[in-house]
């Protein structure tokens, strides 16, 4: 019979690829751990794992039961969470991934509201990419992403919560009439300055201006808009500047800024969860403390 024990030490080892930081990870000692993973397997019929000496891979079987292991983990997380909150106001643990282009802009704001009107949340955050926030969402290791929409999956779930529309920023030195709109065309005159591969926000860039093949594109070393700002200031070329940065990221820094002409480029934040997650009103209610924190309508 299988337990939900084995799936979670097999769970473990699968994440990490070796049993001694599995074994650290559940607090358990490895022989422990080591012994429910081989139970599991004689359970199953099938070798989870390919054991070295450097640590252990999945085998073809084992990534399937991975995966199917890390969905029924989530679903469990998901019944506790039913349980325990059913009918309060958003508290206990909650794991937020939020992307780099919006966290240091928005958190600032919203997390002393998020204490005061929730006091009793446990809020842990986490800030990477997409795709990883939304592998791990899935897996059940983040129960809510704040990010730019749309996000395909089939079981998740998203709301949107405002509209973040992107300026052209510039050196002073390059300023415009204040009566000029910027367009695409503009662009192709300067090195375009854009963050590395990885972040939607490049990939939003580029659909918005049509520049997919365009050669004066320079996004080495970008890895943040704080960055790329610097980077104008001092002459390097032009970059597109979500709104909700330009409070921050102007604060230092000698560059003007462009509105673009309609249709303004803009990209749809939004939050994403499990389909299953049992704490869906709540979300809601938070998605209303974070477009007020962004200084939107929801």
């Amino acid at each position: 019979m299988v337990s939900l024990k084995q799936l979670k030490y097999f769970d473990a080892v699968a994440r990490s690829g070796h049993f001694g930081k599995a074994a650290a990870h559940c607090a358990i000692s490895q022989p422990a751990l080591s012994m429910q993973v081989q139970e599991l397997e004689r359970s199953l019929g099938v070798q989870l794992l390919e054991r070295g000496r450097n640590g252990v891979i999945l085998t073809e079987g084992g990534r399937e039961i991975a995966q199917r292991a890390a969905r029924v983990l989530a679903d469990v997380r998901d019944i506790v969470d039913a349980a325990r909150r059913q009918g309060d106001v958003l508290s206990g643990p909650l794991a937020l991934g939020v992307i780099p282009s919006l966290a240091p802009y928005i958190l600032p704001r919203l997390l002393p509201k998020i204490r005061d009107g929730f006091p009793d949340l446990d809020l842990h955050i986490r800030e990477t990419q997409t795709q990883s926030l939304v592998g791990e969402l899935v897996d059940g290791e983040l129960d809510l992403l704040l990010l730019a929409l749309p996000v395909e999956h089939p079981d998740v779930e998203t709301v949107r919560l405002f509209d973040d529309r992107f300026l052209l920023a510039m050196a002073t030195a390059h300023r415009m009439s204040d009566d000029v709109r910027a367009t695409p065309d503009l662009l192709e005159g300067d090195k375009l300055l854009l963050l590395e591969e990885g972040h939607c926000m490049r990939d939003q860039a580029l659909a918005f201006c049509n520049l997919q093949r365009v050669e004066n594109i320079n996004t080495f070393g970008a890895s943040s808009l704080s960055t790329l700002v610097q980077m104008v200031a001092n002459g390097l070329g032009m970059t597109l500047l979500p709104e909700i940065a330009v409070p921050l990221e102007t604060r230092q820094g000698d560059i003007h800024l462009m509105r673009f002409a309609d249709p303004e480029p803009q990209r749809v934040i939004g939050l994403a969860w499990r389909k299953s997650s049992p704490r869906k009103h709540h979300f809601a209610e938070l998605g209303k403390m974070i477009a007020a924190a962004a200084g939107t309508a929801s």
